[in-house]
């Protein structure tokens, strides 16, 4: 069986950062900081959406990160023009394409690829040309799968908003069938010749299982992050994570 052998990799999602400092409109507090002090905790890397409606993360935002980091850049955005202008301008290290609606609260599923193949393979094309590294932000499904890997996308990310959700809410039964579901589209996607990454709602509670699957080389972690961190620190925060991921991963 193929595996990724390297350490599993940590993403931190620095939107709701900006969410708070947008809620009073100032600049406060500082996404930018808070994608420094994850850097110094652990973080391989720091993901940042920049929505169509940039309901918290802004253009400047982007600006500052792609200025100020040294760990890679992952840019999730919409597949729009617009998004594709602006991937373009800065050739982050990594473009990851989600799903987006202006009325949802968080990212509700994986994205569409099957159906929407040939539109998708044009529009990344561009952006694996300026050398970013395309990821595709899909449901654990072969046919997603499948059609990522067509389309050209080097990196597939799984939604682990199911396996949480069903966690959350104490049905046992549903969480280890989409933590078994998970498990096998990961070595599916991997014999495929794609980089798996998995992320959206991992929590303490639930990162260990997904941190085990030994085809996944990166999770991208966010909300909850932040959320852990008005209790015990950015820091501390994340520095839990990283431990119960390394832990895991052994």
């Amino acid at each position: 069986m193929t595996t990724y052998a390297g350490r599993l990799r940590l993403g931190v999602n620095i939107d709701h950062v900006a969410t708070v400092r947008n809620a009073r409109g100032g600049a406060y507090p500082d996404p930018i900081r808070a994608a420094k002090l994850a850097e110094d905790a652990g973080a391989d890397g720091i993901t940042a959406h920049l929505r169509e409606d940039r309901r918290h993360i802004t253009d400047a935002d982007i600006d500052g990160l792609m200025a100020a980091l040294t760990v890679p850049l992952n840019f999730e955005m919409a597949a729009t023009d617009e998004m594709q202008k602006i991937a373009l301008r800065h050739k982050p290290h990594a473009v990851c394409i989600v799903p987006e609606k202006r009325e949802e609260r968080t990212t509700e599923g994986g994205l569409e690829v099957a159906n929407d193949e040939n539109r998708l393979a044009h529009f990344i094309a561009p952006l694996r040309d300026a050398g970013c590294r395309v990821s595709i932000f899909i449901a654990a499904d072969k046919r997603q799968i499948d059609a990522a890997h067509r389309i050209g996308a080097q990196v597939i990310e799984l939604h682990t908003g199911g396996y949480c959700d069903t966690y959350a809410e104490g049905d046992m039964t549903a969480h280890a069938a989409e933590l078994e579901k998970m498990r096998e589209m990961s070595a599916y996607a991997l014999s495929l010749g794609l980089e798996v990454h998995a992320g959206h709602g991992l929590t303490y509670d639930t990162v260990k299982p997904v941190a085990a699957f030994p085809e996944v080389m990166e999770l991208n972690i966010g909300h909850f992050l932040i959320g852990e961190a008005i209790f015990r620190g950015l820091t501390p925060a994340i520095q839990e994570m990283r431990r119960l991921m390394d832990e895991a991963r052994a």
